[in-house]
């Protein structure tokens, strides 16, 4: 072989790739097949082994079957486990499998997505499935989106687009003002820092009692920032809020936005797609007055995590913001039937995402996500029911699958106790639940969401509630 050769090294015989391919569908296989018995959470497995030092990179080669072997026991069997319908913490991943296949596919092939001269079909598709969510949501023409890493991308695009569109400068930033409530996920404050709008006056509207924007506080705020001289430019509103689920009000925050000229950013990654369902598109009605949204399909369309979404009402808001030349891209130039991805975010390299996303709704259609909707709905409908028999307090009115809720006991402190109840269910380990603290409060938390969860988790957790709170 040539010096030239070397680099044929990489590029393996078929027997070679079939014979790996064959030890990783096993190892996928097993793994699924085992899921049902495997713990949600294992809280005893974050200290450090001599298995670890596997993991560094030293210029050794290791055959498949035992690097395997130490991805089983060393990450597999390691923390929580998002694949288990028992992971009831923070806002289930999801993970169906046909969607796995999708990124195998994108990756053997190696698409280059984000430009339509490159890859028309890869753009096409992916501009197919933000045109679906568009019309999901509401909006009806001259939209545009991103299909993202993640929500936190996401936010950060519409952020900046809103900051472009609205003409947020250095000149003007300290006195421009941003609303919104304690309730919005810490990546939109992320958000606002990266882009410098942290500089901004920013305004913490009052929450009502389930822990919505109050609207009515929302008004007398934006009236008394312009009568100081401020420019109110940005709302952020909740459409299932991470902390309590909570779903702002839409319809009214629009009203003001529009006859204020505000830009109304909705973060709805979490809640976002239940507007598939019957319930969804009642509770969330008034996401289509929104400027843009952020939705995640790695959330409450069950798909592998790394799979966000940003919408915009207005496409040429997303290229003002995003789009950029540059002479070694011309020849791109001939080819711009549709709009490229990186034309509409700040990504110009990036895998092939829509494929993970498109080819589940093309196996399965969207019914099965509508049912699986549906199912969550109604599992948090009955967890609330079964949980108040147990004496336990609701913090507030579940709009959406997230519950909060803690117990009172009869002796000591409720939230010593509280703190306690967690870390007892999080050592059995069958099912995982989180926390969270609101005006000094701490409360338990269960979010309803994984396509495996189903009844039998949830009355696992009832009864480790039941026989954690009997007589105290």
């Amino acid at each position: 072989m040539s010096k030239l050769d070397k680099s044929k090294d990489l590029d393996l015989p078929a027997s070679e790739r079939e014979f790996l391919f064959e030890a990783i569908q096993q190892y996928a296989e097993d793994f699924l097949k085992q899921l049902p018995q495997q713990k949600a959470y294992v809280a005893n497995s974050y200290n450090a082994t001599d298995a670890d030092a596997f993991f560094e990179i030293n210029g050794d080669t290791k055959p498949i079957n035992k690097i395997l072997d130490v991805i089983k026991e060393r990450v597999d069997g390691t923390g929580l486990n998002p694949a288990s319908g028992g992971h009831l913490g923070y806002i289930p991943g999801g993970g169906i499998y046909t969607s796995s296949l999708g990124d195998y596919i994108a990756a053997v092939t190696n698409r280059y997505a984000s430009v339509f001269y490159a890859s028309p079909g890869a753009v096409r598709i992916e501009n197919a499935l933000i045109s679906w969510a568009a019309k999901q949501v509401g909006y009806k023409q001259h939209f545009g989106g991103n299909i993202t890493s993640g929500g936190s991308m996401a936010n950060l695009i519409a952020l900046y687009t809103a900051k472009t569109a609205k003409k947020i400068k250095c000149n003007n930033i300290a006195t421009s003002v941003i609303y919104t409530t304690t309730q919005s996920h810490h990546s939109v404050y992320k958000a606002l820092r990266l882009l410098g709008l942290d500089e901004c006056v920013i305004r913490y509207i009052a929450l009502d009692v389930d822990f919505k924007m109050n609207v009515g506080a929302l008004k007398k705020t934006i009236s008394q920032d312009k009568k100081n001289k401020l420019t109110p430019f940005l709302i952020i509103a909740n459409a299932g809020s991470t902390d309590v689920g909570a779903v702002d009000d839409m319809p009214n925050i629009a009203l003001i936005a529009e006859k204020e000229n505000l830009w109304l950013h909705v973060d709805a990654a979490y809640g976002g797609f239940f507007v598939l369902t019957n319930y969804g598109k009642k509770t969330l009605k008034g996401l289509n007055l929104a400027d843009s949204v952020v939705m995640d399909p790695h959330k409450s369309l069950f798909l592998p995590y790394g799979t966000g979404m940003v919408l915009v009402k207005k496409v040429q808001h997303l290229l003002e913001a995003n789009s950029y030349e540059a002479s070694y891209m011309q020849d791109t130039k001939h080819h711009n039937q549709e709009y490229s991805p990186t034309e509409l975010s700040p990504e110009m390299s990036r895998n092939f995402r829509g494929l993970r996303m498109w080819l589940p709704l093309k196996l399965h259609g969207i019914k099965p996500f509508v049912d699986c909707l549906n199912e969550k709905i109604e599992l948090t409908r009955y967890f609330c029911k079964e949980l108040q028999k147990l004496g336990f307090e609701l913090g507030n009115n579940p709009q959406l699958t997230v519950v909060i809720y803690r117990y009172k006991p009869k002796k000591g402190k409720a939230e010593i106790f509280n703190r306690n109840l967690l870390k007892r269910i999080q050592e059995d380990g069958r099912v995982f639940i989180s926390s969270t603290e609101i005006h000094a409060v701490f409360w338990l938390r269960i979010a309803i969401l994984s396509f495996r969860t189903h009844q039998k988790e949830i009355d696992i957790l009832l009864s480790l509630l039941r026989k954690e709170t009997q007589g105290r």
